[in-house]
């Protein structure tokens, strides 16, 4: 039985990758380096700063070279999006559903505290949520499960009573690690860029209520 369901945050609660890749291809350009699309959706989508800027600068990137270069582009990706923020669809309506009902919810996303003040600060949603977990609060990033199990103890739920939604195979592969259900938001990949998931919805009008009853 489900009795708690936690968000990742870019591509499911927001669709924010466009904005992403804008900030990065701006924060790359300033050192002469251009990604594709492409390689952004294999190296950057659902990644953490630490791997994507490691990745594309060619050299591991940590301490306070990682802090200032990541507060550099997610400063940018902030100001790029701050006007822009909107909710996937059907998403205000479902959580509106989960508040009504038994069931506790969270957020677990990868993106620094700073991000989800400002997205979920401008949703109005901030204080829905009985748990709220940012790159900050973990120690080992997705695809390790420790964010969704922190989210669980939160939540004082098991890993199996718990369902995740997820963008990105990492992502989708920390919920699975834990012992979760996890629905594959399509937002950013095809469902077979995907691991098995119970269900993949293009957005939260597509999600089967149903699903969750089953659960």
């Amino acid at each position: 039985m489900i009795k708690a369901v936690i968000f990742d945050m870019d591509g499911v609660i927001c669709h924010t990758n466009p904005f992403h890749s804008i900030a990065f291809k701006e924060f790359f350009a300033k050192r002469n380096l251009n990604p594709t699309e492409e390689e952004f959706k294999k190296h950057m989508y659902g990644k953490n700063n630490g791997y994507i800027l490691s990745h594309f600068l060619g050299r591991e990137i940590k301490g306070s070279e990682l802090k200032e270069l990541e507060f550099e582009k997610e400063s940018l990706f902030r100001e790029l999006y701050a006007d822009h923020v909107l909710a996937l669809p059907g998403f205000m309506d479902f959580l509106e559903t989960l508040r009504s009902t038994n069931i506790s919810i969270g957020v677990a996303t990868s993106a620094p505290r700073a991000n989800l003040d400002l997205i979920l600060g401008k949703l109005g949603i901030l204080d829905t949520f009985q748990s709220l977990l940012a790159e900050e609060d973990v120690s080992h990033h997705k695809p390790h499960p420790q964010v969704y199990l922190k989210s669980a103890d939160n939540l004082n739920t098991l890993p199996q009573e718990c369902l995740v939604f997820e963008d990105s195979f990492s992502g989708a592969s920390a919920g699975l690690n834990a012992g979760m259900h996890v629905v594959g938001v399509l937002t950013s990949h095809q469902s077979e860029e995907l691991p098995d998931c119970v269900a993949y919805i293009s957005d939260f009008d597509a999600f089967d209520s149903a699903l969750l009853k089953s659960l």
